[in-house]
């Protein structure tokens, strides 16, 4: 016999617990089941841990560089990659009891460990037992993908998530995938020490940006001693001793690197393959993920699906919305709308990549008319402060609209300073609101107005 719920929430991520917030203090009894890990990617093996080691690798390069700034360390600078993991298990593990504490205490939410899987379109069974409610809302994030390239089989490879586990420094870390969590491990494991090479199959780094920024990128990397070889079109592994040699075909370079670490990066897959979904008749597209409407409904009446599981985002923000879409909707008689957000994400090297609305290319390719603005960082005030002057910041601008339709700050801050710009985006003010707006010297953010009265067809 199934034990009834008002609600069923699958999965402990970003969207989960605060839904389960929202629902058990308006009154319903709500089951959470989680499989694995409270908290999800974001608290266990994505941004939390990833960037606790990126703050790590940043004191390490700036102890590197204190010449530079007149002050004098005695002694070569090393880690101790023991410590460096400890301290990021805490920062991590902290936060992920913090997650389980608060949904064990939550009033009207009975807390399940298990792994569920669908008996029928509003019946789960977990372990021995079995639920159902008339809503369930799926929330189960996704996971490395590895596809089958030559010879995978036959070498040791890391994952994003087994690679937050190593507690010794590689002698040489081969990293497959130009794009961001590749290219924030190859730094921060870069500064740590080790030899890094970069391995993309396309033409360039983080293809989504554009060409501009995909340069600056490989010219910050490269400058730090990163090796990156892309257009490797015929990537392959083959155990060479203790060591992994990774084959590529490029038209530069040798044609073989040989490694002592082998990270896989590119890309992730949807983790909706084990939860009996047909039994409920939920629908995947091509690539697995959970088929949703603007309201993040799926085919089935009663069940939603939320974060990465659904495709319609996949970061900790975009999850974080989506449990604001749902609750808002179903509890406030809301009509919000996933198209209603916009499009937004970092990539976390140093210095980081803010990002907003549409790029260049991707404003011209949708037939806008624009005008767009640059600065380089040599000529932020902030950044020459610093000593931190590679990248720089670019605007895209409707110019029959006055509309802002996008940004780029690669440049030290420029995951901060992006959100003056994606504020004004979002409030559908015209640019000139922002050019005329006065901002605090000296900062990075000052010198957005300055590019904006600089804007050119």
């Amino acid at each position: 016999m199934s034990k009834s719920f008002d609600a069923i929430i699958v999965g402990a991520g970003q969207a989960g617990p605060s839904l389960a917030g929202r629902l058990t203090a308006a009154g319903m009894r709500v089951a959470l089941v989680e499989r694995h890990l409270f908290g999800g990617t974001c608290v266990n093996t994505g941004c939390m841990p990833t960037k606790a080691l990126v703050a790590a690798a940043e004191v390490a390069h700036k102890a590197r560089r204190a010449a530079d700034f007149g002050v004098v360390i005695a002694g070569d600078i090393s880690v101790d990659m023991r410590a460096i993991k400890a301290r990021k298990d805490k920062v991590a593990g902290t936060a992920n009891k913090n997650v389980e504490n608060w949904l064990r205490a939550m009033a009207g939410c009975t807390v399940y460990q298990g792994h569920a899987r669908f008996v029928s379109s509003h019946t789960l069974q977990i372990g021995d037992e079995q639920v159902t409610a008339e809503k369930i809302f799926l929330n189960v994030g996704g996971r490395a993908l590895v596809p089958d390239m030559a010879g995978i089989d036959r070498v040791p490879y890391l994952t994003n998530v087994s690679m937050l586990e190593l507690d010794v420094l590689p002698r040489h870390l081969v990293v497959v995938g130009g794009s961001y969590i590749g290219l924030e491990f190859a730094q921060m494991y870069r500064r740590f020490g080790a030899e890094v090479t970069v391995i993309e199959k396309g033409p360039r780094l983080v293809r989504r940006e554009d060409e501009d920024v995909s340069a600056a990128i490989k010219t910050i990397l490269e400058t730090e001693g990163i090796a990156v070889r892309t257009g490797a079109d015929c990537i392959r592994f083959e155990p060479r001793g203790a060591e992994i040699a990774v084959g590529v075909a490029c038209a530069e370079g040798p044609g073989e690197i040989l490694g002592s670490h082998l990270l896989m990066a590119v890309g992730r897959r949807p983790n909706t393959d084990d939860l009996a979904l047909d039994r409920a008749g939920v629908a995947l597209d091509a690539h697995g993920y959970i088929v949703v409407d603007e309201q993040l409904r799926t085919n089935v009446p009663g069940i939603w699906a939320m974060g990465d599981c659904n495709g319609r985002g996949a970061f900790t923000h975009t999850a974080y919305n989506d449990f604001e879409i749902v609750a808002a909707n179903l509890l406030d008689g809301g009509r919000r709308r996933v198209s209603d957000r916009i499009a937004c994400y970092g990539l976390f090297i140093d210095p980081p990549l803010g990002r907003v609305g549409l790029t260049e290319a991707d404003a011209r390719a949708a037939g806008h008319k624009i005008r767009v603005g640059m600065r380089p960082m040599t000529r932020v005030g902030r950044a020459v402060e610093k000593s931190e002057t590679l990248g720089f910041m670019k605007i895209v601008v409707d110019a029959e609209t006055d509309a802002i339709l996008g940004a780029a700050i690669l440049g030290v801050g420029g995951d901060e300073a992006v959100h003056g710009i994606l504020d004004t985006m979002s409030a559908k003010a015209p640019y000139t609101v922002l050019q005329q707006t006065v901002h605090i010297h000296p900062t990075v953010s000052e010198l957005i107005p300055t590019m904006l009265g600089e804007l050119k067809p």
